[in-house]
């Protein structure tokens, strides 16, 4: 069997200050083909230009990845405020029922960042538009100088639940992760599991109830060095058999591990 497609979320960008573009992180797709060892695929998530039927298709997993735009609160029920940032109308209306989707059919997803914050909204949950200004917590956003390696250093630790499927996946239970975000959850959503959280409260794993599925969600950067990171790697790992699963399974053929 060939490897399994993955679809990964892109973004819109504007290049050289005039050329519209979508595009997707080099690390995102790396992961994807080299410890998921699946078959990494671009969606351009504008509902214009392709349709949720047509991504479950086409795809057999999908990577809900970052990206600077956030989530409209109408999505989830609150008016926007300057606080909310700038978003991705488009984006919103390919993933959050792509997800719903994908829960229903048992089809793999793994959500990254807004990723992560998408599937809580999909499923009828709402967000805080910055973690920051809330007493007790701290600053989880990328810092805005420095190298790469600099940005997505490891900056705290996520405690799972004790023998939940994050603590098992990981081999421990508590683990170091680079978190980079503004917004985070205010209300989980029906059937949202919340697995792990921040030492300051906030939310940072989750995944769906009950869901036939892969529905690992978390609001870190897995993405960044997943071949080496202990964290990261087990996460894209399980996703990647997850996939290979059920896309055997929908063509009808037998399950061959991954080299």
């Amino acid at each position: 069997m060939s490897r399994p497609i993955v679809g990964i979320i892109g973004n819109p960008h504007i290049l050289d200050d005039d050329y519209p573009i979508h595009a997707v992180g080099h690390m995102n797709s790396e992961a994807v083909a080299t410890v998921a060892g699946c078959l990494p695929m671009m969606i351009a998530p504008d509902p214009r230009l392709v349709s949720v039927e047509e991504l479950l298709e086409a795809c057999d997993g999908f990577l809900l990845t970052g990206g600077r735009p956030n989530i409209h609160p109408e999505e989830y029920g609150e008016p926007e405020t300057e606080a909310h940032g700038a978003f991705d109308r488009c984006r919103d209306a390919i993933t959050l029922p792509l997800v719903r989707a994908c829960v229903e059919r048992g089809q793999p997803f793994l959500g990254i960042c807004r990723g992560f914050q998408e599937v809580n909204v999909a499923m009828g949950g709402s967000l805080y538009p910055e973690i920051r200004d809330l007493p007790g917590r701290m600053n989880h956003r990328m810092p805005p100088d420095g190298t790469l390696e600099e940005k997505f250093a490891l900056r705290h630790t996520v405690k799972f639940s004790a023998a939940g499927p994050f603590h098992q996946m990981m081999g421990a239970q508590e683990v170091m992760t680079n978190t980079l975000h503004g917004q985070g959850i205010k209300e989980p959503g029906a059937r949202i599991v919340i697995d792990g959280y921040a030492p300051d409260g906030t939310p940072e794993a989750i995944y769906v109830k009950d869901a036939p599925g892969f529905t690992y969600s978390v609001q870190w950067h897995p993405e960044w060095d997943s071949a080496n990171d202990p964290v990261s790697r087990p996460l894209f790992e399980a996703f990647g058999e997850a996939t290979r699963a059920f896309a055997a399974a929908r063509r009808g053929q037998p399950l061959r591990q991954s080299a």
